[in-house]
């Protein structure tokens, strides 16, 4: 059961980050300049909100 458990979690931020980096993806610069997130940060910011980093 917590085997289970573990790569049930493992898989909701891996869905987490990929959701994030591909909803960021799409913002034009100056969007993401307004989110004061620069184009080369946007996997380190999805690895936060995943809960990874």
């Amino acid at each position: 059961m917590l085997l289970w458990g573990l790569l049930a979690r493992q898989f909701r931020r891996w869905q987490i980050y990929n959701r994030t980096v591909a909803e960021l993806s799409q913002l034009d610069d100056r969007s993401l300049a307004d989110i004061n997130v620069a184009r080369s940060e946007i996997r380190s910011v999805a690895r936060h909100a995943a809960g990874v980093a």
